[in-house]
């Protein structure tokens, strides 16, 4: 067979239902080979979006999302999107088509060195030289992208390289078992937890990779801690559970802070310190830390754990809720809660015209069901969805808070439609953001997508020109037009939707959400809040 066969073969060897891409010339026997396998391939509109489909499907599955550009300006329009896989830990895997090695020694037409460009942004990545060694590339790649913590890996395969005959089998794609804590770690940890007064945990996205949500709430209940979750940790416990002090991530200081002020223990659980550095909740490094992770703990002078749990995330959690004795009393975490909720609901019945973001996203959660999915897109809009938006499951709302890129709500959104095509999606996304991968409205509307995208519309790059305002008093370069997005919504075969009051977002969202095609959604929105927000931030009494 084509090496480029072997390569296809492989892919179906580790499960890949769907790859992303734009094709070019020289990945043509690659395509060619797709058509004689169990894969889908899914023609974008743009690399850019062909990479944040992939890193949306990594996240929901655990398995890698594979994405494919051609050489040159393919592949170096998928970077985004690589690196915000791997900086958000969601398993990736690019597949680049690049030259003959016959041309790569000289200048030539549109050759340039995509291995040492992807480099700072993978995990791992290689040119396959020979068509020989494709299982055991493929294997690595997928071994390396899928082990904690997660992120992007990439082979580039030259086009003669494709094209040779070449013999051999897939390589098997058991995945080993994590390690077990250290026992003497695991007693450490829990007798901490004995003698803290207000211990608290702090949950990361990596109980949500992990699996442990579970065994998180378990902990958390048998022995009485209170819980706040990084903004990629949304749903590790559910909003309604009692224990449950809200949301962290502001670079301001927040109500939930008050939690991790009056803590005297914080058991970090999964928590990676790129989403949110722990300057901002632990400023002068004095906090006493238990670290449980996958991995060992970063070094950061902010951040020095007493006790470090290195092992399976699920496990630990399971462990530690059996060898920690006695329970803390919930009255002063309960009433702190109390406090927060009632804070975080101020403004949400609002009737403002434009729209406060705290009544869009009471109205868009209560058109969604508890287990129908979020995908929020970066912007103003990021922080009062983290903030406000209520989660009930694990991966039911999607940010991108590591990397932190505009314009990834549409093709995570599309993504996320394909690996659950029975549960509602949403996609909230600024104008600014939708705009910068727009075009793939055509591949939803394509695919025959039931997706909703509500615009929250300011004609500016809302949370620069917040900081400009704050900072200086004036703005600059932060303000443009836009199109009718109602208009064009139609354009692309697709529902648009114009809100002109408040009282008619909650209808509008109904209707679009029971329509069995794509819906664009544009609301004017009120974002004076950001700046109020700020000042009460400024303001913070805490209760306890």
């Amino acid at each position: 067979m084509k090496a480029a066969e072997l390569l296809v073969r492989c892919l179906e060897h580790e499960g890949v239902q769907y790859v992303f891409g734009v094709p070019g010339e020289e990945t043509l026997d690659l395509m060619d080979a797709f058509l004689d396998s169990s894969i889908t391939f899914i023609p974008t509109r743009h690399e850019q979006g062909a990479a944040f489909m992939a890193d949306s499907y990594g996240r929901l599955t655990g398995s890698a999302g594979v994405c494919l550009a051609t050489l040159g300006p393919g592949a170096t329009n998928l970077v985004t999107g690589i690196a915000d896989a791997n900086l958000d830990h969601a398993p990736l895997v690019a597949i680049t088509g690049q030259a003959g090695r016959d041309r790569i020694h000289k200048e030539s037409h549109q050759y340039i060195d995509i291995v040492e460009n992807f480099r700072s942004i993978t995990k791992w990545n290689t040119r396959v030289e020979v068509g020989a060694v494709i299982p055991e590339v493929v294997r690595k790649a997928f071994k390396i992208a899928q082990a904690e913590k997660p992120g992007a890996c990439h082979l580039e395969l030259p086009e003669d390289v494709a094209g040779e005959q070449v013999t051999g089998t897939p390589l098997s794609t058991t995945r080993p078992r994590r390690p077990s804590p250290d026992r003497l770690s695991l007693h450490a940890a829990a007798r901490l937890i004995e003698d803290a007064s207000f211990p608290l945990i702090l949950a990361g996205n990596g109980v949500i990779r992990g699996r442990a949500a579970h065994e998180l709430r378990t902990l958390s209940e048998r022995v009485g801690i209170p819980v706040v979750n990084t903004f990629m940790a949304k749903g590790c416990v559910p909003a309604d559970y009692d224990l449950f002090l809200m949301t962290i991530g502001l670079h301001v200081r927040d109500y939930v802070a008050c939690g991790i002020e009056r803590a005297d223990l914080i058991i970090a659980v999964g928590y990676d310190p790129v989403e949110y550095a722990p300057n901002y909740w632990n400023p002068d490094g004095t906090c006493r830390v238990i670290h449980i992770d996958f991995t060992p703990a970063e070094v950061d002078s902010h951040y020095q754990p007493v006790v470090e749990v290195v092992a399976d995330i699920r496990e630990t959690l399971e462990l530690l809720a059996d060898e920690v004795h006695g329970c803390k009393d919930p009255a002063a975490a309960k009433s702190l809660r109390q406090w927060i909720s009632t804070e975080l609901e101020a403004d949400a019945a609002t009737d403002g015209f434009p729209l406060k973001p705290q009544r869009i996203l009471r109205d868009i959660r209560a058109v969604l069901g508890r287990d129908d999915i979020l995908v929020s897109d970066v912007g103003a809009h990021k922080l009062w969805v983290a903030r406000l938006f209520p989660a009930y499951a694990p991966n039911t709302v999607l940010i991108s808070n590591g990397y932190a890129a505009m314009g990834f709500a549409l093709p995570a959104a599309i993504a996320a439609k394909l690996v659950f095509p029975d549960r509602r999606v949403l996609a909230v996304s600024g104008d600014g953001g939708f705009l910068m991968n727009c075009q793939e409205l055509e591949t939803a509307v394509r695919l025959g997508l039931r997706l909703v995208i509500v615009i929250l519309r300011d004609d500016s790059f809302g949370v620069v020109r917040w900081n400009q305002l704050t900072r200086f008093g004036r703005e600059s370069g932060v303000s443009f037009g836009n199109p009718d997005f109602a208009k064009f919504a139609e354009s692309f075969g697709a529902r648009g939707y114009r809100v002109e009051e408040a009282a008619a977002l909650r209808p509008i969202l109904e209707e679009a959400g029971q329509w069995q095609g794509l819906s664009i959604v544009d609301v004017p929105v009120d974002y004076a809040e950001n700046f109020k927000l700020r000042e009460k931030m400024g303001r913070i009494v805490c209760p306890l």
